[in-house]
């Protein structure tokens, strides 16, 4: 394997490479054999957690923000980046190594971006994550992957998520518009509306199973919640026995 730190400063952001990150389970194909992926779904809580990323482009720069929305403590790895990275850095809400990849970057991580766009690189990063039992999505080769990264909708604390294994970013994105129009913010209250109810329940001493919650969805109190009716959507849950 070649030199990785000068093979990433040939393309130091990585900006060809589309955001092939992960794999799901699917049936392979004669024409084009991939290894099958049965990923299990899980969140992880990174908050003030070691995460790297390796690569300085726009692909690395979304990985970037929702980590930092996570909380995590993020060091970038990456002899370039791009301007919102840059000032990301400036601002100290990332740490900004301006060089190429090295082993010794994931001592310590919990998790590991790599977005290169180079291959052999990400290749090496995943390798060196692996040996360290360290989770690591590649953007470059998702068959080298421990983790995938997928596309996400959040209102609030209700988070949807969507993954084509990689095979497909542009119907993930495409999917997560069509979502978007469909959950709106009135879930994000929903959400917060349900939760109060069931707290509730709770310190009441009652079962959280007592109430139906499904008829209750079906009655339509998420029309009230569109309308502003909230005291009238508690009293619809609270009624649903």
């Amino acid at each position: 394997m070649g030199d990785p730190k000068g093979d990433l400063k040939g393309n130091p952001k990585g900006d060809e490479m589309e955001p092939n990150i992960g794999a799901e389970a699917e049936s392979p194909r004669a024409a084009n054999p991939r290894p099958v992926h049965h990923a299990y779904p899980v969140g992880l809580v990174v908050d003030g957690k070691r995460c790297v990323i390796v690569g300085g482009g726009r692909i690395a720069t979304r990985r970037l923000t929702a980590l930092l929305e996570a909380g995590a403590d993020i060091q970038v790895i990456a002899p370039e980046a791009s301007p919102e990275m840059a000032s990301m850095a400036e601002r100290g809400l990332i740490t900004w190594h301006r060089r190429g990849f090295a082993p010794q970057d994931l001592d310590g991580a919990w998790l590991v971006l790599s977005a290169t766009g180079n291959l052999q690189v990400d290749q090496e990063v995943a390798r060196c994550a692996t040996e360290r039992r360290v989770w690591v999505a590649s953007a470059d080769d998702p068959s080298a992957s421990t983790a995938s990264i997928p596309t996400v909708l959040r209102r609030g604390d209700l988070l949807l998520t969507l993954s084509t294994g990689g095979r497909s970013p542009a119907l993930a994105a495409w999917l997560k518009d069509r979502l978007s129009e469909e959950f709106g913010p009135e879930y994000e209250t929903l959400l917060d509306v349900m939760a109060e109810i069931r707290e509730e329940q709770k310190s009441l001493g009652l079962s959280t199973e007592s109430l139906d919650w499904r008829r209750a969805l079906d009655s339509g109190i998420l029309e009230d919640v569109r309308m502003g009716r909230i005291d009238a959507a508690k009293e619809a849950l609270r009624a649903c026995r």
